[in-house]
């Protein structure tokens, strides 16, 4: 192929690869850094996969001080949504996860490496394109599609490899002469690799999770410049991450397919590897049996769905440090206060299997996340979801902001710290019975445990507002159950009750029951002290009252 092809089919195109090179010199980085992208399609929907690879992204450059960047793919149009961009950036920044480069809207970015929109980088890829043409590396392709279709079919009937290759590449064989004529003519047309691959070679690429990998060379002449001449996704991979010096590409593993592909590319070009990190599929368990996770099927896999149910972000990213590397459960529980940044990921201990998300696990995760929360902080992360979610729970919050505190205080610290709250959707459940204006409004089912006489009742809550005093401190509190339990025919311990049943009613416990369910309606709920002291004797009263 010559300059004259090359100059026919992209005349506009005035910079040589050696340009971009200097304007996008190597990183000056730390030997070993590593640089990382996160490269979505502007469809609007972060899947719970994408925020897994994304996490990943972020951490390995972190801990390596590195770089991570963002790049937005949107050279297929029919893909995007309105406001794309931005519902990817702020689907992200929910998760705390943020990026040193790349857009930061709609109109804006930040860094050196830019544009990191790939359909302002148009110029770039005909660029190299051109390069390939000029080299005899990439000619024009002229196929309609009828003719492609029967390409396809003579291909069925031999039974052999479908594609475009080989002798079923017409376009390849044409002259330089025939090619300028037909682009004169105004034929339509693409830009193809010519492919160097050969069916009987094999090549090999070390993917940092999966080990050495081999497969069979591409042979395929594959599209690199599409008829509006924006790129293929394949060719502007491997523009796009050489000039902006990613070192590691880490993607879902439906991609290592391609893999052989992206390696000619950039042999082709010229271009130094990057390393690959194929992470495994994330799965769900379906009736016993293992299928991917579908935004079809599953509500969980959109990132959307935790942040609808106010599961906070803490949790769900140390839920997916827990598929990421094996032995983050155990670091988590034997430093439940350090900040994510102390883990060291490593990227050789990632399943190469398919990845169990399990959504009761979450939960459990999500508990002692939560669990580590000061009060101030669950109000706040808590108001803030219900503003959105649940307006009047957060009226209710805002109206008693000392009150509520004070409720989710309770047990925050100490050996036993309450583990009640695994999302903020179920704050309503763990405050609403607190809340006079809510409490009063509903009948109850009160949930008597030993003790269901209600004369017995009514006397046991009678006994016990005459010896409630507001000042004492909890263990002249509970001395005074003590003493109410044995006035009323009830044992003073509860071994005391077990060593002789027959002697005793029941015992301590069994009145602190009464006493619990006759102000809350429910059996469970934090510290009986901690309430009683809160909601203060005229409530307690109050409520008494209405059994």
């Amino acid at each position: 192929m010559s300059r004259e092809l090359a100059e026919l089919i992209f005349p506009n195109i005035t910079k040589t690869p050696e340009d971009y090179e200097k304007m996008y010199p190597a990183r000056n980085l730390p030997e070993g850094a590593m640089v990382t992208r996160f490269a979505p399609s502007p469809t609007g929907f972060i899947h719970v996969g994408s925020l897994f690879g994304a996490n990943l992204d972020r951490r390995l450059a972190d801990q390596t001080n590195g770089v991570c960047y963002l790049r937005i793919e949107d050279t297929d149009g029919k893909r995007e949504v309105d406001d794309g961009i931005n519902l990817v950036i702020n689907g992200l920044k929910v998760f705390a996860i943020e990026f040193d480069e790349g857009p930061t809207s709609e109109i804006e970015a930040k860094g050196d490496y830019g544009p990191y929109l790939q359909s302002q980088r148009k110029d770039i890829y005909q660029c190299y394109a051109k390069s390939l043409v000029e080299k005899g590396l990439a000619y024009p392709c002229f196929c309609t599609a009828e003719e492609l279709n029967e390409i396809r079919e003579r291909q069925e009937k031999l039974k052999v490899v479908p594609g475009y290759y080989g002798e079923f590449a017409v376009c390849r064989k044409m002259s330089e002469q025939q090619m300028i004529e037909r682009i004169q003519n105004g034929e339509p047309y693409i830009i193809r690799l010519k492919s160097p691959g050969s069916m009987s070679r094999k090549i090999k690429f070390k993917d940092m999770i999966r080990g050495t990998i081999e497969f069979p060379e591409n042979v395929q002449d594959v599209v690199i410049i599409k008829s509006d001449g924006l790129p293929t996704y394949h060719f502007a991979h491997a523009v796009d991450d050489h000039l902006m010096r990613t070192t590691h590409v880490i993607r879902g593993e439906e991609w290592i397919s391609s893999v052989p592909l992206h390696v000619q590319l950039f042999q082709v070009l010229g271009f130094e590897m990057p390393q690959y990190i194929h992470t495994p599929t994330i799965m769900k368990d379906d009736e016993g049996s293992k299928r991917k996770i579908s935004k079809r099927k599953d509500p969980e896999a959109s990132a959307s769905y935790y942040k609808d149910n106010g599961i906070p972000k803490e949790a769900v990213i140390d839920y997916l440090m827990n598929i990421l590397n094996s032995n983050f459960e155990n670091w988590r529980k034997q430093n439940p206060l350090a900040p994510l940044s102390e883990f060291k990921v490593d990227p050789h201990k990632i399943s190469s299997s398919g990845a169990l998300f399990d959504l009761v696990k979450l939960n459990d995760v999500s508990k002692n996340t939560i669990a580590t929360f000061t009060a101030e902080k669950i109000y706040k992360e808590g108001l803030e979801w219900a503003e959105e979610y649940d307006k009047d729970l957060a009226e209710l919050m805002k109206k008693y902001k000392d009150f509520t505190t004070a409720i989710l205080n309770i047990e925050r610290t100490g050996t036993k710290v309450r583990k009640d709250i695994a999302k903020w959707s179920e704050l309503r459940e763990n405050l609403e019975y607190l809340f006079d204006e809510v409490y009063f409004e509903k009948e109850h089912e009160y949930e008597w445990q030993s003790i269901t006489d209600m004369n017995e009742i009514k006397n046991i809550l009678n006994e016990y507002l005459k010896l409630y005093d507001e000042n004492d401190d909890k263990d002249t509190w509970f001395n005074k159950m003590k003493d109410l339990a044995e006035k009323l025919g009830y044992a003073r311990e509860v071994k005391e009750y077990k060593a002789n049943p027959e002697s005793y009613k029941g015992h301590v416990g069994d009145i602190s029951t009464v006493i619990r369910v006759g102000l809350t309606s429910r059996r469970n709920t934090p510290d009986l002290y901690e309430i009683l002291k809160n909601l203060g004797k005229e409530r307690i009263e109050k409520r008494f009252n209405i059994l």
